[in-house]
C-alpha cells in the first residue's frame, strides 16, 4: 500500500523559514527554491516503505514513535499512522542546531 504524506502546520512554517533564510542569504530565488524542492521531495521514498527512517532517539520519551530521514542539513521528523496509511511530517529540523532544541514544543 502507498502511504500519503501529510505535512503539519509546524513543518510547513519551518519550510517557509528555511526558504526565507536562503533567499536572504543567497539573494537567489532559484537557489532557495531548489533547496526547498529537495526537502519536499525527500519523503517520497517513504511512501512505499515508511520505516526506512531511523528512530529519533531524542524523542523516544514521547507517546508516538518518531522517525527521521535526512536531506542536506535537515532532519525530516515524522510519525507513521499504519491504520490510515499516512506519514505525518511533524518537523523539519536543522541539524546544525543544538540537538536539545529538537524537543521544543510545536
Amino acid at each position: 500500500m502507498i502511504y500519503e504524506i501529510i505535512w503539519s502546520a509546524f513543518a510547513e512554517r519551518q519550510i517557509d523559514e528555511i526558504h526565507e533564510f536562503y533567499l536572504n542569504k543567497t539573494k537567489s530565488l532559484r537557489i532557495a527554491n531548489r533547496i526547498i524542492e529537495r526537502i519536499l521531495i525527500a519523503p517520497e521514498n517513504l511512501k512505499l516503505n515508511p520505516e526506512i527512517g531511523q528512530l529519533e532517539l531524542d524523542l523516544k520519551d514521547r507517546i508516538l514513535e518518531y522517525r527521521y530521514i535526512v536531506e542536506s542539513n535537515y532532519k525530516l521528523i515524522y510519525t507513521i499512522n499504519k491504520d490510515k496509511f499516512q506519514i505525518q511530517i511533524s518537523d523539519v529540523f536543522d541539524t546544525r542546531q543544538n540537538p536539545v532544541k529538537i524537543k521544543r514544543n510545536k
